[in-house]
């Protein structure tokens, strides 16, 4: 289907092009949201009179995105979740997840603007993607932890899933030299009574 493009879309063209799309992509997702008109006779001479009105809207649009981008821009959120000793997350964190935290804090985001390739399934910093406008993109950074002293950790930039193994395999070098030293259990003479 060819429709005319009333933004820019990314992948398909920028305000005002005439691009043919398929037929589903076009009724399901262009047409319900306003963001593309049939290319009919009748609708190209509608959007030839109101291109400069269209263009100042979306003009509008992408300032407001722009500012809100710059408050949102390279902030950090904290997320505590359960996870496993290996650091894999009981569940994973979505799209939605990440708009909650951001509106908790007083941003204005909507669960569909958070670009994530996959879901979040492991602790740690994690760089997210958040697409305001069409052509404004800001990156947030949410920390995963189990703790907020885990969080913390993780901020400074410490991994704490190794340095808790490091950690336990001290703890064992530890008790291992303790046993060979003498301790717990053993007896003069290699078990052998006086």
């Amino acid at each position: 289907m060819k429709v005319i493009l009333l933004e820019r879309v990314e992948g398909r063209g920028a305000l005002g092009d005439v691009v043919t799309v398929k037929d589903g992509f076009a009724r399901n997702y262009l047409l319900p949201r306003s963001k593309a008109l049939r290319a009919t006779a009748a609708n190209l001479k509608v959007f030839d009179a109101q291109r400069a009105e269209i263009e100042a809207r979306n003009a509008k649009a992408k300032d407001a995105a722009g500012a809100a981008g710059e408050a949102l821009d390279g902030t950090s959120y904290i997320l505590i979740r359960q996870a496993g000793e290996t650091g894999q997350l009981y569940g994973s964190v979505s799209g939605r997840d990440v708009a909650d935290i951001v509106n908790a804090e007083g941003g204005k985001i909507d669960r569909a603007m958070v670009v994530l390739d996959k879901p979040i399934k492991t602790l740690g910093v994690h760089p997210v993607k958040v697409k305001l406008h069409a052509e404004v993109t800001v990156t947030v950074t949410i920390n995963i932890a189990r703790s907020a002293d885990e969080a913390e950790r993780q901020a400074r930039g410490e991994n704490v899933i190794a340095s808790q193994f490091e950690e336990e395999a001290q703890l064992a070098a530890e008790a291992a030299a303790d046993l060979l030293e003498g301790g717990a259990g053993q007896q003069d003479g290699f078990g052998e009574e006086h």
